[in-house]
């Protein structure tokens, strides 16, 4: 049984400024594009079964500068559709919504994005680790892509809820490696950088 390896997304300027990014489509920072090239190194001398990445050009170009240049695009991989709060920041949420907590409420629909619930956003990591389980009896699995999406897929491999995903903080251009300990799914590493 091969490890689940997970890499969140180089930086960009939004998640630099703490702004929810869910489907608009920005590219890299130079610093973004730096912590990408520098995942390469961590991934040398592994072999992948499968190589997946959200469909979104941050995390197809992380994918790229870290040498995996034959990922497929897995549109469940797409990050969390923040629906109104796409671009805004928890602290400008709070000013109207002090108590708002994006694992326990959700998001309100937008009018450009419909939003997703956590339970909604499960499901889709649910249907990526069904995609993943056969490639992961043979051997490592990759997967590039987004910060809240992956703590939600950490969560349900681990048999846990999707909200449990608020306790997986993911920095942007990490590696994680979701291993089994007596058959049974555990975290291995979490946000390493060379």
């Amino acid at each position: 049984m091969g490890d689940l390896l997970l890499a969140r997304h180089g930086e960009t300027e939004w998640s630099r400024a703490g702004r929810h990014t869910g489907r608009t489509d920005l590219p890299l920072t130079a610093g973004g594009e730096a912590q990408a090239k520098s995942l390469a190194p961590l991934l040398a001398g592994r072999t992948f079964g499968l190589v997946l990445t959200s469909p979104l050009v941050r995390a197809r170009r992380t994918a790229e500068l870290a040498g995996l240049t034959w990922a497929e695009r897995e549109p469940d991989l797409a990050e969390w559709d923040y629906g109104a709060y796409e671009g805004i920041t928890t602290a400008e949420i709070h000013r109207t919504r002090p108590d708002w907590d994006l694992w326990t409420d959700g998001v309100p629909p937008g009018t450009e994005f419909a939003g997703e619930s956590p339970e909604q956003v499960g499901e889709r990591a649910d249907r990526v680790l069904a995609r993943v389980a056969g490639a992961l009896e043979e051997g490592d699995v990759m997967l590039v892509a987004h910060g809240h999406l992956l703590r939600v897929l950490t969560a349900r491999r681990l048999g846990l809820p999707p909200a449990a995903g608020r306790l997986f903080r993911l920095e942007t251009g990490t590696l994680s490696r979701l291993s089994l300990e007596h058959g049974r799914p555990v975290v291995a590493e979490w946000n390493t950088r060379p």
